[in-house]
């Protein structure tokens, strides 16, 4: 059994000075943790597989195809494989807990 506790996340995706952590991946899924300070630029690319967001913390907008929506924790997101999606106008850090299924980047070559 794998348990991940978000302070162990946390501490561990700040001392590796990235905005992602994966922290979980079977062929089936992936997880992992997405950081975004206030104002940043997300650059991330379309990905071949679907995705969940969760917001964990934070305040900011989210663009997924055209359709824009503000978000907040709580908030849960759907993204559905190969869909363009950013996040934008960052006022409070934004943690996110993402799923990807099947596993991220595991229909890349399809």
């Amino acid at each position: 059994m794998n348990i991940f506790r978000l302070e162990q996340l946390t501490a561990e995706h700040a001392a590796g000075g990235r905005r992602y952590l994966e922290f979980l991946r079977a062929s089936s899924l992936s997880a992992g943790l997405y950081v975004l300070p206030v104002s940043a630029i997300d650059t991330q690319q379309p990905h071949t597989e679907d995705e969940v967001y969760y917001v964990v913390q934070g305040r900011g907008m989210v663009q997924v195809a055209s359709e824009n929506r503000a978000i907040e924790p709580g908030t849960t997101i759907f993204v559905p494989a190969r869909v363009a999606h950013r996040f934008h106008t960052i006022t409070e850090e934004l943690v996110l807990l993402v799923f990807f299924a099947p596993a991220e980047g595991s229909r890349a070559a399809s």
